[in-house]
């Protein structure tokens, strides 16, 4: 029997699989500390609970299995930023706030770079349980992704291209 067959849980991870599942890690900690900044400058309340769930049922998740992977083969936990307060949104000053549709783009694109660093890490890892992870996690962005596509379109924050109607 060879090192590759039987449990995917018991083969060894290549040094790019480790590499990637920690940075993955580090930056996942670095953005759920950017959603608690940019849910504290929120002040539309549907956009307001896509980052609450988006925060709670996504990236905390992800967070906690990665590093439970992590920490059953020994390796060593990236550094987590600090927390930051909750506070209101009225005492932001007006030219520090980020506005709700600057939030959704900004939003928009962490959850595209993720689904591409997802779709990577699938196609480097040779373990099946870490390719059906990141199949989950880009599953999982995809669908917030369009729930904030639909919330960008009702509030009229689409920023188009110009549109050919030859």
């Amino acid at each position: 029997m060879g090192m590759f067959e039987g449990k995917p849980q018991e083969e060894p991870f290549h040094s790019g699989e480790i590499y990637h599942l920690w940075s993955y890690l580090y930056s996942t900690k670095a953005t759920l500390v950017t959603l608690q900044v940019l849910t504290n400058h929120t002040g539309d309340h549907d956009l307001q609970t896509l980052l609450e769930d988006l925060t709670e049922n996504s990236f905390t998740q992800e967070e906690q299995q990665v590093e439970a992977i992590l920490k059953e083969t020994g390796i060593r936990l990236p550094p987590a930023p600090p927390d930051r307060p909750n506070v209101e949104i009225q005492d932001i000053p007006a030219g520090a706030r980020f506005n709700d549709a600057e939030i959704a783009g900004l939003v928009q694109k962490e959850l595209m770079t993720g689904r591409l660093l997802c779709s990577y890490i699938i196609g480097i890892a040779i373990r099946e349980d870490i390719v059906e992870l990141f199949e989950e996690f880009h599953t999982q962005k995809s669908e917030y992704e369009n729930k904030l596509l639909n919330i960008t379109k009702e509030k009229g924050w689409l920023v188009s291209p110009p549109i050919n109607v030859k």
